[in-house]
């Protein structure tokens, strides 16, 4: 008992002896329950999934992408990019040279007056001949090609019966290659009425579409009343000649045996229907003013544009006819013609009415066409133009370098290559530099030249611009199409006329409410490249802006909306559907 608190004291039962063991024996039944045990590491494992990567992880990865692009850009991405912009330098240089040549000769052409009836006989065909009377006047064969041309038949039936020439002497072909049959029955009924004034017309259709509109020109070549003509005119549905356009140009070929092909100029009726058709008329009128007159010119070869010219049937015999092996037949035959030894006279004082495409889509097609074509006519031809012994070495530089190469090819691919992806991804390497000259001075000069087509719109110039750089989108990627004779190199899309029919639809108070209904369908007018080259250009911007030093991001943000506003379809006329 304790003294203190006089408390017994309290013994501890009596525990039961164990065996004793050795230490070997310990750790094997620790090791033995261990195993059992559901929190052994390696039960544990082999029950749960493997846990995630820590934030930690995550962001040593993320460290790694900065540090593996450093890596890749200095052997890779930047001598890449810098050739990439010496390359288009050269090109930008060969484009602008080009355009200098041209502004020399065209100038010269004009202080020197060098006018085509200046260098050619062009008399006046004799009509009050009583000895000769109407047969002093050469059979012409008028063929006017057509495909559901519902809202512009006929006006090109009309503009070609009304011509003045003799009616003994004129042969009108209607080549109706019509898929719908109510269109097929309209023209039909159409050349009925004028053949009952008097007119020498005849309706002719095929069985199928082959060869397009080559295939439709040649099958009309072979009746055997054509044999007596010797000049054919061709004019494409929209098209109207003016009374006196046969006596403005056939003379040319009647008193210079040499001549194969005489071509008047377009003029457009509708180019003031909207933005576009403006930006249409700046580039079309640099064509005919500038580069047709300097060719015709210069070695007396251009290409044929398809319509409103006067061939001598004998050259496109011995040519070879028309051959549907590309999109752009015309030209197709200019070439081989002008490689027998032809000569071309362009005369620009004789004007045909056209019509410009004025909805996006049929502009859109009609330039794929106009750029894969020659292109993939280029792949064909190099080598037949190489080997030719009728024309001279210098005609052969010509048709090479200046027709092709630099109009047809470079034109198309350095616009949209040098200033929409390769400036734009200077940007993010520092390292390569573009010189002003090449993104300021030579771009600035090139515009200023081929504005001099259409003074009317000067003011119009910078909206030319941004729309030729989208649309250049879409040359690029024809002439490479074309270059490489890839699946749509042949395709042949019909460029939609509509004539008056935008007028007389909009006028209805249904077609009203269908328009409106058209413009909330968003979605069907998106053009997703479009949107996304935008939105490649804008985040260049946005990047310039905050890191830049040379201000791209101004160009960068106008492109990128012009971009934005194709993409999204606020561009040309919308046609109400029927």
């Amino acid at each position: 008992m304790c003294v203190a608190c006089g408390l017994a004291p309290i013994n501890p039962p009596s525990l039961p002896s164990l065996p004793l063991r050795s230490p070997t024996q310990s750790h094997a039944l620790a090791a033995q329950l261990a195993d059992k045990s559901p929190r052994h590491p390696a039960r544990r494992a082999a029950a749960l999934p493997c846990p995630p990567l820590l934030a930690g992880d995550e962001m040593d990865a993320a460290a790694t992408l900065p540090e593996a692009w450093s890596q890749v850009r200095a052997p890779v991405i930047v001598p890449l990019l810098r050739l990439a912009v010496v390359v288009c330098l050269t090109m930008s240089v060969l484009l602008f040279l080009e355009r200098v040549y041209m502004a020399i000769v065209i100038t010269g052409v004009r202080l020197l007056r060098l006018r085509p009836e200046r260098r050619y006989r062009c008399d006046p065909i004799p009509e009050d001949d009583p000895e000769l009377g109407s047969t002093a006047f050469p059979i012409v064969l008028v063929q006017i090609p057509m495909f559901n041309e519902r809202e512009v038949y006929q006006l090109s039936i009309g503009a070609v019966c009304g011509l003045s020439w003799p009616s003994d002497r004129l042969v009108v072909q209607v080549l109706d290659d019509s898929t719908d049959p109510v269109i097929k029955e309209m023209v039909r009924v159409e050349c009925e009425r004028w053949a009952r004034k008097g007119i020498n017309i005849t309706y002719q259709i095929r069985d199928d579409r082959k060869g397009y509109k080559a295939g439709a020109l040649r099958a009309g070549m072979k009746h055997a009343y054509v044999r007596e003509c010797e000049y054919v005119v061709i004019f494409d549905a929209d098209f109207q000649p003016e009374p006196d356009y046969l006596k403005r140009t056939i003379p040319y070929l009647v008193h210079n045996p040499q001549i194969a092909l005489v071509q008047a100029r377009w003029r457009f009726v509708n180019a003031d229907e909207c933005l576009m058709t403006r930006m249409q008329e700046m580039s079309l009128d640099y064509h005919f003013t500038v580069e047709q007159e300097v060719s015709s010119s210069v070695c007396a070869f251009f290409g044929f544009n398809g319509t409103a010219g006067v061939w001598r049937i004998a050259a496109i015999n011995e040519a070879g006819g028309w051959k549907d092996r590309t999109t752009v037949e015309d030209m197709d035959l200019a070439v081989r013609a002008s490689l027998k030894g032809w000569k071309f006279v362009y005369v620009g004082d004789v004007q045909v009415k056209s019509e410009l495409p004025s909805t996006f889509k049929a502009f859109r097609f009609q330039q794929h066409r106009w750029s894969c074509g020659p292109a993939n006519l280029f792949r064909k031809m190099l080598m037949e133009i190489v080997t030719n012994k009728k024309v001279t070495l210098y005609k052969k530089f010509h048709v090479i370098y200046n027709f092709f190469l630099i109009r047809k090819i470079i034109a198309h691919v350095i616009t949209f290559t040098f200033y929409c992806l390769v400036i734009p991804a200077t940007i993010f390497v520092p390292e390569v530099r573009v010189p002003k000259w090449g993104y300021v001075y030579l771009p600035c000069c090139i515009t200023l030249l081929n504005s001099v087509g259409t003074p009317r719109s000067f003011h119009l110039l910078f909206f030319w611009v941004v729309f030729e750089n989208v649309m250049s989108l879409h040359r690029s990627k024809a002439t490479l199409i074309g270059l490489l004779e890839a699946g749509r190199a042949n395709e042949w899309v019909v460029t939609e006329k509509l004539g008056n029919a935008l007028k007389m639809k909009s006028a209805s108070k249904a077609n009203k409410r269908q328009f409106m209904k058209q413009l909330m369908r968003i979605w069907d007018r998106l053009h997703v490249t479009e949107l996304g080259v935008g939105a490649f250009l804008f985040s260049c911007g946005c990047y310039d802006l905050a890191y830049g030093k040379d201000y791209f991001f101004i160009y960068f943000f106008f492109q990128s909306m012009a971009f934005f506003v194709v993409g999204i379809g606020y561009v040309g006329t919308i046609v109400p559907q029927s």
